[in-house]
């Protein structure tokens, strides 16, 4: 009988996980469009094609499919630098850390953004997700 309340005490928690999640993904889209179009869209374009050889496209990113969400979103908060190769072309450029003035939120929803734009199909990226991947982002 534990066995079965265990059971469907994870599969609830599962399940409302995912449908905040969903349901959250509307407010996520808006306020990510917003922090894009403030900071990452300087570098990646109103299109998300990047710029020349300098900065990768987010556009149907192949580098976004194939990196773990926690790297992405390191990669984010802290910056990168060095060689990466997005789509087939490489890229040896600078991407400046994420202002602290953004909040995990705030990068939580720009990666939803990006990941449910320009032609990805990825999903949401929530704030637990960026505090687990980089503890000290508020």
């Amino acid at each position: 009988m534990k066995t079965i309340s265990l059971l469907t005490l994870v599969v609830v928690s599962i399940l409302a996980t995912t449908t905040l999640a969903a349901l959250d993904k509307p407010a996520a889209m808006k306020r990510g469009a917003i922090v894009y179009k403030e900071y990452c869209q300087t570098c990646h374009q109103a299109t998300g094609l990047g710029l020349g050889v300098v900065f990768p496209p987010v556009a149907k990113s192949d580098y976004l499919k194939t990196t773990p969400v926690a790297t992405i979103i390191k990669e984010v908060v802290n910056g990168k630098s060095g060689k990466v190769k997005v789509n087939g072309k490489e890229y040896n450029g600078v991407m400046a850390p994420m202002p602290a003035k953004y909040s995990a939120e705030d990068v939580a929803s720009v990666l939803t953004y990006v990941y449910s734009s320009f032609g990805n199909t990825g999903g949401v990226v929530t704030a637990a997700d960026v505090r687990k991947a980089v503890p000290k982002r508020k």
